[in-house]
């Protein structure tokens, strides 16, 4: 869904990965310039995620989205994520990307 979403509005999808060590395992040869993690995937979670891409790609973009806001946005941030999306505002994801890479 998320993938039909941003290439409907324009925006392009380099790769996919179904979980956090499988995104960490593509990062390099993808070389995205927004990565959109799930808070919720298996392997580990987005914010595990978006721990190990900072480590290893400092300005690296990374878009958090979660559907629980308060318990999450703190680590999220600490982690060094860029912005976190509520599940439930979704389909602003595009225009989020946008501005993430705007900033």
């Amino acid at each position: 869904m998320i993938r039909t979403m941003v290439v409907d509005d324009g925006l392009k999808v380099s790769c996919e990965a179904s979980s956090g060590p499988e995104a960490l395992a593509k990062l390099d040869s993808c070389d995205p310039r927004v990565v959109v993690l799930d808070q919720m995937m298996p392997g580990m979670n987005g914010i595990e995620t978006a721990i190990r891409i900072k480590s290893e790609r400092p300005a690296q973009l990374v878009i958090l989205c979660t559907a629980f806001l308060d318990p999450t946005i703190a680590g999220a941030l600490a982690a060094g994520v860029n912005a976190v999306l509520h599940k439930d505002d979704i389909t602003t994801l595009p225009a989020l990307i946008r501005e993430v890479v705007t900033a």
